[in-house]
């Protein structure tokens, strides 16, 4: 029997752009559902949660960056551990990370290449895909099968993202990773994202992991060097 093909849910309501995305993912062997509406994304979503999502920021009924904060609290662990993946009009830093700040996984403005677009899609499949396994530890929970962790004892709102980097960083206790390692293991491949990409990352995992130790931060930068997660003997 066939493996059933990933089925991509893209959320457009430009007719030419749309139609060059559907049509570039489906010769790469995706299926994809193309709504043009947010309510009826959030609705496709919920009756048959997709491999992975693109969502507009802008479209008619709504915005894609709200149906992504929606979704990244949802007590559904499918829509909550989504790839998420937003496109817009606008391509300046702020707006990057206000997407990723929402949840959102990776972030592409338009216009862009058709090629970079099924290059990120593919990572981001891949990484949803790979197997995974972390060791225990007193501070940390890792559920693997829906991809959450909790820290001391509170489940952290992580997005896909955030979630990989504090896995890698817990297989790494005590040791440091580069900005490099971190792209490479948790984006699929340093070309598709760049060292900012981590800062902002680890900057809003740090802002959770504060939230709940009253402040206190088990990450430490080393500049020049990359990040380290602390041991509870070593804090």
């Amino acid at each position: 029997m066939p493996a059933m093909k990933p089925v991509v849910l893209l959320l457009e309501d430009d007719p030419a752009i749309a139609g060059t995305v559907v049509y570039a993912l489906e010769r790469e062997g995706w299926s994809v559902v193309h709504v043009l509406l947010a309510q009826a994304a959030d609705e496709r979503a919920r009756r048959q949660p997709p491999a992975l999502a693109v969502l507009d920021v802008g479209v008619p009924d709504g915005n894609g960056l709200d149906l992504c904060r929606q979704w990244r609290r949802d007590p559904d662990a499918r829509l909550a551990c989504l790839p998420i993946l937003m496109l817009t009009a606008r391509g300046e830093e702020i707006d990057r990370v206000l997407g990723l700040e929402a949840g959102a996984d990776d972030y592409l403005a338009k216009p862009f290449s058709l090629r970079e677009l099924v290059a990120r899609v593919r990572a981001m499949l891949r990484r949803a895909a790979m197997p995974q396994a972390v060791r225990g530890d007193a501070d940390f929970d890792v559920d693997e099968a829906g991809q959450r962790i909790h820290y001391a004892g509170t489940p952290l709102p992580l997005t896909r993202l955030e979630y990989g980097l504090l896995r890698e960083l817990l297989l790494a206790r005590g040791r440091i990773l580069s900005r490099e390692a971190l792209l490479d293991r948790v984006w699929g491949s340093a070309a598709e994202a760049a060292d900012r990409t981590v800062d902002t990352h680890i900057k809003t995992l740090r802002a959770k992991l504060r939230v709940v130790q009253g402040g206190r931060d088990p990450i430490v930068t080393h500049r020049g060097l990359g990040y380290t997660l602390l041991g509870t003997a070593d804090r």
